[in-house]
């Protein structure tokens, strides 16, 4: 029987990482039992897997799409399932993307549900870089990063992607947005080449240069440009609004509204790092740290030389959060933003909060993240949330992004 089955991944084999694929498994025997296992190799080595049981209909057919996982690593109706559900073989491991010139390969078996048997396989090429996007490295000064430009004949929006703490290069989504009309940067800040990998602080100068460069660049439809960021670069996000001019909508996910971890310095102002209370960090059951409550409200007294005066901004602001986001709690600190705007006179900004969701939204489709290393804290943390919520998360964020710097940032006819 194994020779007739056909495992079918449409429109095609080979598509961009945020779109979705329709999978079907045809020349089954009638309600036959089977098990649809997906497989991913990241550019560690760390293996993600994920797997599905299914019941072929009268016609020996089953559609992913319509057809509902009776249990496995998910069950219901969950047309791509078997891609944000993939887990780590190797516990508290996040899928690592270096270079997006080449797809994310995710193997897709369909097996015997008696036997085990492997009845059928096939390859889904999950790409970047859309045809005729340009990849350049940026070596301009003390800037480092990936330059991203769209095909077709411009000018473009122009954005800065930040990525999280650690402050090295991730380039999935920059690449991703770029293929959506964008130019973007995505910007290393330390950790990367040969920036310091340990800096003592961090120099909001360096964020300027790199606005400076992104608005020269001829691609670019200037006059303002956008900013995107997660985690410890949301506070460097909502720093570069603050501080620097020609910026026009900041869009920060699961972000801290105060500077945390390394000092910022700009110009003759130094904006400590919050001070964690290590007493608020709890450990779960399964030994993973909890630091969701560690950081102490930033507008106290004590705290306010932390705080980024995001009153100084005149940009829009999206501020994206998950209410179980357990990395710190960014529904509070997106609300003391919103409330500092508002008793500023500024409606300049909207929040999106997830409820089920954990701290790391990515673009559609990544695996779900439940927990990882955190360079601060030395050790695994706990990053909340539920798969499924978290996925649907994921594809919300991803068309609201893509909308708001649409209508924020200038030439909107050509994104």
């Amino acid at each position: 029987m194994a020779s007739k089955v056909q495992l079918k991944i449409l429109p095609s084999v080979r598509c961009l990482f945020d779109k979705a694929v329709q999978l079907k498994v045809q020349g089954l025997a009638p309600f036959k039992a089977i098990e649809l296992r997906s497989k991913l190799v990241d550019d560690r080595g760390v293996i993600f897997k994920a797997s599905a049981q299914y019941k072929a209909d009268k016609t020996g057919q089953v559609d992913v799409s319509r057809a509902p996982s009776l249990g496995g690593s998910y069950t219901g109706v969950e047309p791509m399932g078997l891609f944000w559900s993939m887990a780590p073989v190797t516990p508290d491991s996040k899928v690592l993307k270096k270079n997006v010139l080449s797809p994310t390969v995710v193997e897709i078996s369909a097996m015997c549900g008696e036997t085990g048997e492997l009845l059928s396989s096939e390859i889904n090429e999950r790409g970047f870089m859309t045809e005729g996007m340009k990849r350049i490295p940026v070596q301009e000064g003390r800037i480092r990063g990936v330059l991203f430009i769209p095909p077709g004949k411009g000018p473009f929006p122009g954005i800065v992607d930040l990525y999280t703490l650690g402050g090295g290069l991730s380039e999935p989504r920059a690449s991703l947005l770029a293929g959506k009309g964008f130019v973007v940067l995505a910007l290393a800040y330390y950790g990367y080449q040969d920036l310091p990998k340990n800096p003592k602080n961090l120099d909001l100068e360096y964020f300027e240069d790199a606005v400076t460069y992104l608005r020269k660049q001829p691609e670019v439809k200037g006059p303002t440009i956008g900013v995107i960021s997660i985690s410890h670069s949301g506070a460097l996000a909502l720093s570069m609004a603050s501080y620097l001019s020609g910026i026009s909508a900041t869009v920060c996910i699961n972000s801290c509204n105060a500077n945390t971890v390394i000092p910022l310095h700009y110009k003759d102002i130094v904006m400590p790092p919050l001070s964690p209370v290590i007493k608020k960090v709890r450990i779960t059951e399964s030994g993973l740290v909890d630091i969701r409550d560690a950081l102490p409200d930033p507008t106290l007294e004590e705290n306010r030389a932390s705080l980024i005066p995001i009153e100084r901004a005149s940009c829009q602001f999206l501020f994206a959060v998950s209410e179980d986001d357990h990395n710190w709690n960014s529904a509070f600190c997106a609300q003391q933003a919103a409330t500092i705007l508002k008793n500023n006179g500024k409606e300049s900004f909207q929040v999106v909060t997830y409820p089920k969701a954990g701290h790391f939204l990515e673009v559609p489709h990544m695996p779900y993240c439940p927990s990882g290393f955190h360079a601060a804290v030395g050790r695994a943390v706990v990053f909340g949330g539920e798969p499924k919520a978290h996925s649907e998360a994921q594809l919300d964020l991803w068309e609201r992004v893509q909308e708001f710097f649409k209508r924020h940032l200038a030439n909107k006819s050509t994104c």
